[in-house]
Formats: C-alpha cells, structure tokens, sequence
C-alpha cells in the first residue's frame, strides 16, 4: 500500500496554505513556488479540494484561496479523501475477488491494515502538523529561499521589492 503522488501533493499544499494563510489568501502560484508541484496540477487538486469543502477561493488582485475551516478541524484523512486517493492495503481494491474472483486468505488482514491507516490519518489536523518543531524548519528553509529569490529594488536593503 502506498499513498500516491496525488494524496501527498493534495496534503503538502494544505499544509502550505495553512501555514501561509495567517497573512489573507494564498496563489497557487507560491504554493507551487515553494513546494515545487505544477501549477496546473495544484489548479486540479484544489478543484476537488474546494468541491470537498476544505477550502475557499477568492477572486481577484490578491486573490488565492484560504482554508474553510479552521487549521485544527482540518485532518489529513479528510484531504487524502477529498482528492479521491484510496488508502487501500488490498489487490482488489477492497472488493474481495482477489484470489481467482473470490476473496483470498488474507484480505481482512489488508482490509484491517487501510482501516487503521484511515483512522491514524484522521487523527492528525494540519495544526498538529504545524507544531511539529521539524515542520517549522521546513518552513524557515523555504520561505527563506523564496526571499532569496525576489529580485532587490536600488537601495533596498530588505531584499524585498
């Protein structure tokens, strides 16, 4: 069982937009920016995530999108399901034809295994995330190589423009 590309894209961009998101919406321009996912693959990833609920758009200059619900109601089971990702331990897709069309000796076992998956996932909020000392590392680190990127104006000693 392993979680795909999809359910772990869809998670790190929930937990930058919660990080980034104290300071009003965020463009799925930074997020792509600091996490490095295409910038159409987050557009299609966020599509079902604001269907899902979990976040909100807003149009316009300084547009972006922002969390639906608070940073500690949010947990990363929820995401995983909103972007349609199967945390699923079976061959046969939980259908119990694994063995020639009928259920094989272990299946319960796999079926068990995604179950506590599920569950262990739906107990951790972005917010917990957030906590994370090695989480906040991350952050400094990446945000400080987006300062680095932004080009200095003349007589701009901040580095920002």
């Amino acid at each position: 069982m392993r979680l795909t590309t999809k359910g772990r894209y869809a998670v790190t961009a929930m937990l930058d937009l919660a990080i980034h998101a104290r300071h009003g919406p965020v463009s799925l321009n930074d997020i792509s920016g600091r996490q490095g996912i295409s910038l159409s693959y987050l557009e299609q990833l966020f599509a079902k995530l604001r269907r899902s609920g979990l976040v909100e758009s807003v149009r316009g200059p300084g547009g972006g999108y922002h969390l639906s619900r608070n940073r500690d109601q949010i947990n990363v089971a929820e995401i995983v399901d909103a972007v349609n990702e199967s945390m699923d331990a079976t061959r046969c897709q939980k259908k119990g034809d694994c063995q020639d069309g009928e259920q094989c000796l272990t299946h319960h076992l796999w079926m068990d295994l995604s179950e506590q998956i599920h569950h262990f996932l739906a107990e951790i909020s972005l917010q917990q995330l957030i906590d994370r000392r090695d989480i906040q590392q991350t952050v400094e680190r990446q945000d400080s190589r987006v300062l680095d990127r932004i080009p200095t104006m003349p007589g701009d000693s901040a580095g920002i423009k």
